[in-house]
């Protein structure tokens, strides 16, 4: 089943790009890499705006969180109210999930394709499709550069780059959180953060076992991810400056529990000095009746 579904289909493909790219693998894994990555944008971009809107409102979040922390279904009510959904961050990790059998199958595939001995062969063939003629493809040119495709790269310059762009698409993708704000407060970018190292370091370790034709798959599919990040990035921003310009709130206000009391007694303070306005008003319109009557009872005497 997995090799029917996952396995075999990539193999094929990139049979297909090699054969139509004038037989260059290196060619033939870009090609597939762009088409793995429109395949996945809807996912994608649904993940990267969850997280920019999130961040936008987290503030909001947390003061709801503070305040309603005995009441969750008045939580949730006031969650709908500025458009936050805490479903939407698990969505939000199905294109990471995603990309491990794409890596697995890839993996295979790679090792299936370049394989130069007669028990390699043997297996390719009956995962090809009676569409491709193999006969004119084989043996794979599994060359590139210094490196052999099929083989970790000797000099860890891949490892390297694995590591550095996946670090800068991770950055791009990381809600910045305030000095203040501790790991208590907010423990989903605390999470983040550390996603922010962990990552990297782990595809960047995983590259030094992994052939040189999955490396480099990494770092055209992280390349393509720092560009779609950039993108995004210019939109919100975009959208903030909009908003901005309308007059209208880049988020809504919530009022905290110290808040309300603090509203109550700046209330009533100002009914007092009200009500004080108005007895000096009275007692100020009365004193001219008063000395008139005076004036009466002092003349008739």
């Amino acid at each position: 089943m997995w090799e029917t579904l996952i396995v075999n289909p990539m193999v094929n493909a990139l049979l297909m790009f090699y054969n139509l790219l004038g037989q260059n693998f290196v060619l033939a894994i870009a090609f597939f890499t762009i088409l793995i990555r429109v395949l996945t944008l809807p996912l994608n971009m649904r993940q990267q705006r969850s997280m920019m809107r999130t961040q936008e409102i987290q503030p909001q979040i947390q003061a709801i969180q503070k305040k309603y922390k005995d009441n969750p279904q008045k939580m949730q009510e006031e969650f709908r109210k500025i458009g936050y959904n805490p479903a939407d961050t698990l969505t939000g990790c199905l294109p990471t999930l995603l990309q491990f059998p794409i890596l697995i199958g890839l993996y295979q595939a790679i090792i299936t394709v370049l394989g130069t001995t007669p028990q390699a062969l043997f297996e390719l063939v009956p995962r090809t499709y009676p569409a491709i003629n193999l006969s004119k493809l084989i043996p794979v040119d599994n060359m590139f550069l210094w490196m052999n495709l099929s083989q970790p790269d000797p000099f860890f310059i891949l490892p390297i780059l694995v590591f550095a762009s996946m670090f800068v698409q991770q950055k791009l993708l990381t809600p910045t959180s305030s000095k203040n704000q501790n790991a208590q407060d907010n423990p989903m970018a605390g999470m983040t953060q550390s996603m922010q190292y962990t990552m990297p370091l782990m595809f960047g370790f995983f590259s030094l076992q992994f052939p040189s034709g999955l490396s480099i798959y990494f770092i055209l599919a992280n390349l393509i991810g720092i560009a779609q990040g950039l993108y995004m990035k210019r939109i919100t921003d975009r959208e903030k400056a909009e908003r901005a310009a309308q007059g209208l709130p880049a988020a809504v206000a919530v009022e905290t529990g110290d808040s309300a009391p603090a509203k109550a007694s700046s209330s009533a303070n100002k009914s007092k000095q009200s009500a004080n306005g108005n007895e000096g008003g009275k007692s100020k319109s009365t004193s001219p009746q008063t000395a008139t009557k005076r004036k009466k009872r002092s003349a008739k005497r």
